[in-house]
């Protein structure tokens, strides 16, 4: 761990806890930092706060107190989930106080090298999919950020022989000032997180922060089919590697039909991919050039793209069944996530969708509905669903619930068929989460499969 000096004896505040917010602060506290904590959950139910307050740190908890910057702090290291609209932010600013999020204090501890992964698609699977094919090179991966562990805790016990592998959302780059990935990733944007975001400009910008403090020693791999993106990427100081999803191109990394290219020359089959549709490809395609720049063997690229079957819960294959495939996409949460998924398949759908009614429209479905055979539906957007499918000639059943949506499913079913839940919903309706769902999809698979 590099150990900065810079915060040592200074006031800091660390604005809401959680994982990221708590190993902040116990770094802060390492550092030498005067850390206080301030979290809206009371203290009484704050394991966390409870923590921190043992290891002799100021915790205040139950609201965020209008004189809370009376303090004098030289510093404010926020959650990324706290919008810059909260009042006590609004406030720093006009106190002209720094505002970071953990990632900016992870970078400024490590002493290892960094590559950042950001974009509105695909972070978590290019992530995975550069730590796979890093686990034979020369420096030893490490994955942080929203998958896996905290950064900061990763930072900690990095060394010069490893590279941190961090998917980096746009909360989180909006609060960094110095971060500087040796290799940053950009695998597309698309109009996400307005609600968080005061405009599209602004969520771009976000994005573009990955790259912003790069010099032509660093690279940035970008997705160059996205007009906005090459227009912005073409601005920055640093050397850039675009990818090219839809045809041979002798910059960068590309594929065409039958090959993936780096920089014109062959590379390997594109048949040779394991996950299906053009959204992995751009994952695939961004994850084997970051590969390539760290000095990873060829062997093991081609290896993880022949083997990696998905990130669990995103268009992950989860098995076959009398020449029946089935995966779970249960983090499709929208239509467009849905409309992913679909792209990737040549053989005919069965879909499994529904949830958490957020009057979300199916629109972006349409283009793939002639590949739809059926819609087993559920949940609260079911009687949405049906109204569209029928809207649309596509065969639609409403069910109760996903296990009975299932087993309609199957019955539909024919030899080369998949069977796909995408549910184009949130779950919350009837789970807690994206990823009770899929697991449950998944119990149902591997109970149709242990029968027979």
């Amino acid at each position: 761990m590099n150990h900065i000096k810079e915060l040592r004896h200074q006031k800091v505040l660390v604005l809401g806890l959680a994982k990221s917010g708590t190993a902040a602060a116990e770094m802060l506290h390492e550092l030498g930092a005067f850390v206080t904590v301030n979290d809206a959950k009371p203290f009484e139910q704050n394991d966390h706060a409870q923590q921190l307050l043992k290891q002799g740190m100021t915790v205040i908890c139950g609201s965020h107190p209008e004189n809370l910057l009376d303090e004098g702090f030289s510093l404010i290291v926020k959650n990324p989930g706290i919008p810059y609209s909260n009042p006590v932010l609004q406030e720093a600013k006009k106190r002209e106080i720094p505002i970071w999020t953990e990632i900016e204090l992870a970078y400024r501890i490590s002493e290892a090298q960094m590559i950042g992964i950001t974009g509105s698609n695909g972070k978590t699977t290019t992530t995975t999919l550069v730590a796979e094919m890093l686990a034979k090179g020369p420096l030893q991966p490490l994955v942080a950020g929203n998958i896996g562990t905290v950064a900061t805790s990763v930072a900690k016990d990095a060394t010069k022989n490893n590279i941190i592998v961090t998917e980096l959302s746009s909360f989180q780059l909006m609060g960094t000032v110095k971060l500087k990935p040796s290799i940053a990733i950009i695998t597309n944007i698309y109009e996400a997180h307005l609600d968080y975001h005061s405009d599209l400009e602004e969520y771009i910008d976000a994005k573009l922060t990955v790259a912003k403090n790069q010099t032509s020693e660093d690279f940035l791999i970008y997705n160059a089919e996205q007009p906005v993106l090459a227009e912005r990427a073409e601005k920055l100081n640093t050397t850039l590697l675009p990818f090219y999803v839809s045809a041979k191109n002798a910059n960068g990394i590309s594929a065409d039909a039958e090959w993936v290219y780096w920089k014109g020359e062959p590379l390997y089959k594109r048949e040779e991919i394991r996950l299906p549709g053009k959204h992995n490809l751009e994952n695939v395609l961004a994850a084997t050039a970051a590969a390539l720049l760290v000095g990873a063997p060829l062997e093991q690229i081609r290896d993880t793209v022949s083997t990696f079957a998905g990130v669990k819960h995103r268009t992950q294959y989860v098995g076959e069944w009398n020449d029946r495939l089935f995966y779970n996409d249960s983090k499709a949460t929208n239509a467009l996530a849905t409309k992913s998924a679909l792209e990737g398949f040549t053989r005919p759908v069965i879909l499994l969708a529904g949830g958490k009614e957020r009057h979300h429209s199916f629109d972006e479905l349409i283009p793939y509905l002639p590949s739809i055979k059926a819609i087993c539906h559920f949940g609260e957007t079911s009687e949405r669903l049906q109204q569209f499918a029928k809207m649309h000639d596509v065969l639609a059943f409403p069910f109760e619930n996903l296990a009975d949506a299932f087993s309609k499913a199957v019955e539909l079913s024919a030899p080369q068929d998949v069977v796909l839940l995408s549910p184009a919903s949130a779950s919350w309706d009837q789970y807690e989460s994206f990823e009770i769902r899929g697991d449950e999809f998944i119990h149902l698979v591997d109970q149709l499969i242990a029968k027979g």
